[in-house]
C-alpha cells in the first residue's frame, strides 16, 4: 500500500489532472503534443545523454529492446495464425501489445520508485522505444499502404534523434555547455515530464468507451501487462545487465500500451478500436500491477 502511496498515487493525480480538463475545455491535444515533442522531450533527451556516462549497459538496453519486441510480435503472429485472423487484425494485435508507454508513464513511476540515476535510465530507453515506435510501430500500422518509406520519414523527423546525436557529439569531442545555456536546458528539461503526463490524462479523455472486442482486448492485456514482463525478467537474466537498470526495464516493459500507437492506427486504420481499447484498459489495470511489480521487485 504504501508503494501505492508515494509511488503510483501522485503520477495517477497528475494523469488526472490532464484527463478532466480535457473533459471540461476540449483542448486541442496536438498543439499541447507538439510542444511536447519538438520543444521538451528532446530537451530532457539530450541533457540525459550529456550528463550522463555512456557504457557497455547501454548495448545491453539496445539488445534487451530489439528480443523483447522480437518476443512479442513472434507470440501475435503465433496467435493470430492459431485463430485465423487477417494481417489488419495481427497489425492491430502487435501495435495493442508490443510497444509500451515507456515515456509519459514509465519514467514518472521509475523516478518516483528509484530515483534520479533510475530515470537516466528510463529516458535513454524512453529514446529507443521511441525509435522503436517510429520505425515497426508505422511499420505495422501502415503495412500494405506505405510501409517502411514512412517509418523511415517518421525517425528522421523524430525531433529525439537529433537530440540523442547531439549529446553524444558534444560528448564524444569533450565539449562544455556554458552554465547560462546548461540552465535554460534545464529548466525545459524540468518541464518535460509532467507535460507529458498532462499529455496522456488528455489523450485518454478523448479515448470512448464502450463496444469493446473483449476476446482480443483480454489477450492484448494479458500479453501487455503479464507476459511482457515475463519476457523482461528472463532477458534480463540472461544479460549480465547493472541489476538497477534490469529493474528499470522489467517495470518499463510493464507499462499499459503506448498512447502515441493509436494514433498511428488511426492514421493507417490498423484496427483503431482495438488499439484505443486496450490503451485504455490497460492503463486502468496497470495501476494495481505496476504496483504489485513494484512491490515483488522491492
Amino acid at each position: 500500500m504504501q508503494i501505492f502511496i508515494q509511488v503510483v498515487l501522485p503520477v495517477l493525480f497528475v494523469f488526472l489532472i490532464g484527463f478532466v480538463v480535457q473533459r471540461w475545455k476540449k483542448i486541442d491535444v496536438r498543439s499541447v503534443s507538439t510542444v511536447a515533442i519538438y520543444i521538451m522531450t528532446p530537451t530532457l533527451v539530450f541533457r540525459t545523454f550529456y550528463n550522463t556516462e555512456l557504457t557497455i549497459q547501454l548495448f545491453y538496453m539496445v539488445v534487451f529492446a530489439v528480443l523483447l519486441l522480437a518476443g512479442l510480435i513472434a507470440i501475435n503472429k503465433v496467435y493470430s495464425k492459431m485463430n485465423k485472423f487477417d494481417q489488419s487484425t495481427e497489425s492491430g494485435l502487435i501495435l495493442s501489445t508490443a510497444f509500451m508507454n515507456a515515456g509519459n508513464y514509465g519514467a514518472p513511476i521509475i523516478l518516483f520508485a528509484y530515483g534520479e540515476e533510475a530515470f537516466a535510465y528510463a529516458i535513454m530507453f524512453l529514446v529507443l522505444q521511441s525509435v522503436i515506435m517510429n520505425s515497426f510501430g508505422v511499420y505495422y500500422a501502415a503495412r500494405g499502404q506505405a510501409g517502411i518509406v514512412v517509418a523511415l520519414k517518421a525517425i528522421v523527423k523524430m525531433p529525439a534523434t537529433y537530440a540523442v546525436l547531439i549529446g553524444l557529439c558534444i560528448k564524444l569531442f569533450q565539449l562544455s555547455i556554458p552554465n547560462n545555456l546548461m540552465l535554460t536546458i534545464d529548466i525545459i528539461a524540468e518541464a518535460a515530464i509532467p507535460t507529458v503526463m498532462i499529455i496522456l490524462g488528455m489523450q485518454l479523455a478523448r479515448i470512448e468507451w464502450g463496444n469493446f472486442e473483449w476476446k482480443k482486448v483480454t489477450y492484448g492485456t494479458i500479453v501487455r501487462l503479464f507476459v511482457s514482463p515475463v519476457l523482461a525478467i528472463g532477458l534480463s537474466s540472461m544479460l549480465p545487465m547493472d541489476p538497477l537498470m534490469a529493474n528499470v526495464l522489467i517495470v518499463s516493459s510493464a507499462m499499459p500500451t503506448a498512447a502515441t500507437i493509436v494514433m498511428y492506427a488511426v492514421q493507417f486504420d490498423a484496427q483503431p478500436k482495438l488499439v484505443s481499447s486496450t490503451t485504455i484498459v490497460t492503463t486502468v489495470i496497470s495501476v494495481f500491477t505496476i504496483t504489485a511489480l513494484l512491490i515483488i521487485l522491492g
